[in-house]
């Protein structure tokens, strides 16, 4: 690590899963120390797969997290002012609290599906007001809104006086300052909020049965929120009286770490699932809800959508083998596979088409394990490529820098063939923390302080670094397309993706095939 001095700090916390991460960075993007501390889930497989967490050992985890990380800061730069800190959590987690915004109730999280028949409810109220059996199809079991629900219509009998409702990241916030804060854009967006009237959505809050009195206030992200207490101080080691700033959602997160900010450019995060974020100058419509837009920080939007299909599938399938003797093998003898997977890892897709009844399929079959494997990972950057192509036929542009993060770029050989099945290069960042992008954005509300104008991309472009290029094969794009036209033609067969046909734009030329109209807009 670079000894040389800071002149300031910028802190992220990234609230995840299994950990919270507190990374430290300068004002050049270089990181100077990174602490974490592991959570907590409790889960039960029933009907209604639960998925909980304690927020109270939320905030003891971000108290060891970041003593650690400023315990970690080199001696030159422990002087260094902090210039600001800003939060990023789960999108979809959430729970109930009082009014100084500490917890009262476990937190649902994001892929807590307990919620059936809230959601049922709130579909069914919404469409006898608006008189179609299509609506409300935005709304979907990760959101945020049918879990308020449950939370309050099983929390009315315990006497607690005060409930409101609370995101993850606000519960951090409201510790670090010492009473209920105001929620950003990003994190409202999934319990109901109208991003583009600027407002709580009075329609779907009344089809959940939400009294918008206990919903917070919602501002943009990089809005001060308060100042650290005294208490919160001797916590975490972040000095009293450093502002606290709004943050965003930990996809959020991710793409302004990737630094994907003007438009055209997307971050494509292959983890468990795989996620696409991207820049978009207006909102991108898409009646089927595949694909949603958060507010970029800057103006503009942030479109993008969630996938069931990503490095899961390996890690479900593979979890034994060695996947650098596999991947070796895949690309010496099996570009293409002789077999076409679709290889969601259970019922149901959310993006680039809604389909609960989405299955698994496979289209012939493989003669080795390797040959298996290569199926399964082409089978992820097919559907990554439709989804570029979904977006493309919706209007979204999508001619700008791809960045790739997330687990999946562990792998050299998996890098390569996502460049080459999308024929396009791809960049992967060289600190693709969601903690590091929160960091990003404190700096941007940081330096506003003295330079009003200051934004985000601006301090994205300051900080922000590349790892490496991955360019395509020149011959591997063509190679591969074989296999997935066989894909989007079974999807079109099994009348998954009827829809994005009839979305996708006509050419001068007439496409003759399920992919070739889908790829109208989408030229490598």
């Amino acid at each position: 690590m670079d000894p040389r001095s800071a002149d300031v700090i910028w802190v992220g916390i990234d609230l995840g899963t299994q950990s919270v991460r507190v990374l430290l960075a300068d004002d050049t993007g270089q990181v100077l120390a990174l602490g974490s501390a592991r959570l907590t889930s409790h889960r039960r497989s029933d009907a209604g797969r639960r998925h909980e967490q304690d927020p109270h050992q939320w905030w003891e985890a971000v108290g060891e997290a970041s003593r650690q990380a400023f315990g970690e800061l080199p001696p030159a730069c422990r002087s260094a002012p902090v210039g600001a800190v800003a939060v990023c959590s789960t999108s979809g987690t959430v729970l109930l609290g009082d009014d100084r915004g500490a917890p009262l109730t476990p937190a649902l999280m994001y892929d807590d599906a307990r919620a059936v028949d809230e959601l049922a409810r709130l579909k069914r109220r919404l469409a006898e007001a608006d008189g179609s059996a299509g609506s409300g199809t935005a709304v979907q079991l990760s959101w945020a809104l049918p879990k308020i629900d449950w939370l309050f219509r099983h929390h009315t009998t315990t006497g607690l006086s005060g409930r409101y409702v609370a995101h993850s990241a606000d519960v951090i916030a409201a510790a670090l300052v010492g009473h209920r804060v105001d929620t950003d854009s990003s994190h409202a967006l999934k319990s109901g909020y109208d991003v583009a009237g600027r407002r709580w959505d009075e329609r779907l809050l009344g089809a959940a049965g939400v009294d918008p009195a206990t919903l917070p206030e919602v501002v943009a992200p990089g809005s001060t929120l308060g100042t650290v207490t005294h208490a919160a101080a001797a916590h975490t080691g972040i000095a009293a009286g450093t502002p606290i700033v709004a943050g965003m959602t930990d996809g959020c997160a991710a793409q302004i770490a990737a630094g994907a900010l003007t438009p055209g450019s997307w971050n494509s995060v292959l983890g468990t699932t795989l996620v696409l974020k991207g820049v978009s100058p207006t909102l991108i419509d898409d009646p089927a809800g595949a694909v949603y837009s958060h507010r970029h920080p800057d103006g503009g939007w942030l479109p993008g959508g969630a996938s069931n299909v990503g490095a899961g599938a390996v890690a479900g399938e593979f979890a034994d083998d060695d996947l650098d003797a596999l991947a070796a093998a895949a690309g010496r003898r099996y570009e293409p596979a002789g077999a076409v997977i679709y290889p969601l890892t259970a019922r149901g897709e959310r993006f680039p088409f809604v389909r609960p009844d989405a299955t698994r399929f496979e289209l012939g079959a493989t003669s080795s394990r390797a040959e298996r494997y290569a199926a399964v990972v082409q089978g992820v950057a097919y559907v990554e490529r439709l989804c570029f192509e979904r977006l493309a036929a919706l209007g979204a542009p999508v001619d700008g820098d791809i960045r790739i993060t997330g687990g999946g770029t562990r792998s050299d050989y998996w890098n390569q063939l996502r460049a080459d099945v999308l024929g396009r290069p791809l960049v992967i960042p060289r600190t693709p923390e969601p903690a590091f992008g929160m960091a990003v954005l404190a700096s941007a509300a940081g330096h506003r302080v003295d330079a009003p104008g200051v934004t985000v991309t601006q301090r994205a472009a300051a900080m922000v670094g590349r790892r490496a290029v991955v360019e395509p094969r020149a011959d591997a794009h063509e190679r591969l397309a074989e296999g997935y036209d066989r894909l989007v033609a079974e999807l079109t067969r099994r009348g998954y993706l009827d829809d994005a046909d009839e979305a996708a734009p006509s050419t001068g030329s007439t496409p003759t095939t399920a992919a070739q109209r889908l790829s109208s807009r989408y030229t490598p």
